[in-house]
């Protein structure tokens, strides 16, 4: 070996570098381009989250849907009566008691407030009190005080059906008392399915070891229908005892 070679500084060895496929980079890897005195940089982006709507929910609110044509055939049953026989109507409305149905709707309105402070408790996956005030209240106190008053309002068409019976209207009198009997008992056969359901709210809370999402959502369900007879309910007030 010659003076001149052993003199030169050698350069240390390269490593080879073997190309990892893709998903075994060290960091993700970038694409760069230069476009003047611009550089543009892409990076992958993340994927976009889909927020898909509750399919219970919506199953109810179309169900729902479908109800809301059924009651609007009742109403309009009611006025195609009225408008055949008005004379009728004016005579067999007087002995309606409409102070008593009063107090019955402004009670069910109000179980409407009390379901609904039952879900605002619920969606705070709370099942059941943690004092005695009731702003501790769980979702099982304010749906049983829901219940309590529901039943009341039921009671109370059994008792008004029981009188105007008495008084000579009953479901196959004349026309008034089938557009009456109908229209109010179908409403209160839904008053009735919804306190069953009720019922089998606060039982699943009770017998669920861990209160989740899903015993949420079947409180809220609940709550759109008891929400939706109540409103029924109103329409119904103001056509029967108001208008006549």
């Amino acid at each position: 070996m010659s003076s001149d070679e052993s003199s030169q500084p050698k350069e240390p060895p390269t490593r080879k570098k073997v190309a990892k496929p893709w998903g075994f980079w060290d960091s993700e890897p970038t694409v760069s381009g230069k476009l003047g005195d611009m550089t543009a940089t892409s990076t992958p982006m993340p994927p976009m989250a889909i927020n898909r709507p509750n399919s219970t929910s919506v199953g109810t609110i179309v169900w729902l849907g479908s109800e809301v044509m059924f009651f609007a055939g009742l109403f309009a049953m009611y006025f195609s009566l009225r408008a055949g026989a008005p004379d009728l109507w004016a005579n067999d409305t007087q002995i309606l008691n409409v102070p008593f149905a009063l107090i019955n709707t402004l009670i069910l309105v109000a179980s409407s407030f009390t379901a609904q402070f039952g879900v605002f408790a619920a969606e705070r996956l709370q099942p059941r009190r943690t004092g005695n005030s009731p702003a501790k209240w769980g979702m099982v106190e304010w749906f049983f005080l829901t219940y309590v008053m529901g039943a009341i309002f039921v009671a109370g068409q059994v008792w008004e059906y029981a009188t105007l019976v008495s008084e000579g209207i009953a479901l196959s009198s004349n026309s008034y008392g089938s557009a009456f009997y109908i229209t109010t008992g179908f409403h209160a056969l839904h008053v009735t399915g919804g306190l069953i359901a009720f019922l089998l709210i606060i039982g699943r809370a009770y017998a669920a070891k861990n209160f989740g999402h899903k015993e949420a959502t079947s409180a809220i369900v609940v709550s759109y229908y008891w929400h939706f007879v109540d409103v029924v309910w109103i329409g119904l007030f103001v056509v029967v005892y108001i208008l006549k």
